[in-house]
């Protein structure tokens, strides 16, 4: 059986974001979520999408010799056929990363890629759909980001990185919301506060327009 997910964009780029920031990468992005974060900018991936078999997204991941590919959306486990895609992208010898909003159970896919959890900081107004139960199911390779919008949420994910011992379980990033944070002041807020996490900038912002899609 081949399998279908409904995609938005597959392409090819440098990772702006996480450990393996700078690095070549496929991004296949796929459609819809159910959240509405406040600051969420792939708005556009919410209901536009084209349905697309495993063997249309097998050719063009290998269309170029690039091994790291990440799953984006929206929500990418909002489509149930995403652990599937994952899983047989893994035993094709592919690098699988994935975002996720971590409201979606991830224990199905925590085997075959490595995970960014998106842990909703207050501003979001989507903190309520945080599955904190996903944190037993990571793996220490694993990243937890939050997106910090104002101070407030700042000290939201300080508390939070504390309540769970997350920088001893995990690696931990922090990302200042695009227009929301200015980067000094979340350097500021981090020293002063001794954070235990990694400084996480969108570099894709900064080398094309913030509006750029497919980047």
């Amino acid at each position: 059986m081949n399998h279908t997910l409904s995609i938005n964009e597959i392409y090819l780029s440098i990772q702006g974001e996480s450990s393996y920031s700078g690095k070549p990468c496929w991004f296949v992005r796929l459609k819809g979520c159910p959240l509405r974060c406040k600051w969420c900018d792939t708005a556009y991936a919410f209901e536009k999408g084209d349905e697309k078999t495993f063997d249309e997204i097998y050719n063009k991941l290998d269309s170029k010799p690039v091994n790291l590919v990440e799953i984006t959306g929206g929500e990418p486990l909002a489509q149930k056929n995403t652990p599937e895609l994952i899983k047989r992208l893994h035993e094709r010898g592919k690098k699988v990363l994935i975002e996720t909003s971590g409201s979606f159970d991830v224990s199905p896919i925590t085997p075959y890629c490595h995970i960014i959890m998106d842990l909703k900081c207050p501003d979001s107004k989507m903190s309520h759909h945080n599955l904190f139960s996903n944190l037993e199911h990571l793996k220490p390779t694993d990243e937890i980001k939050f997106v910090v919008a104002s101070y407030e949420d700042f000290l939201w994910a300080n508390h939070q990185m504390k309540e769970h011992d997350l920088s001893n379980r995990f690696k931990v990033l922090i990302s200042p919301a695009w227009g929301h944070v200015k980067e000094e002041d979340l350097v500021d807020w981090m020293i002063k506060n001794d954070v235990p996490a990694r400084l996480n900038l969108q570099l894709h912002k900064y080398i094309w327009s913030p509006r750029k899609r497919g980047v």
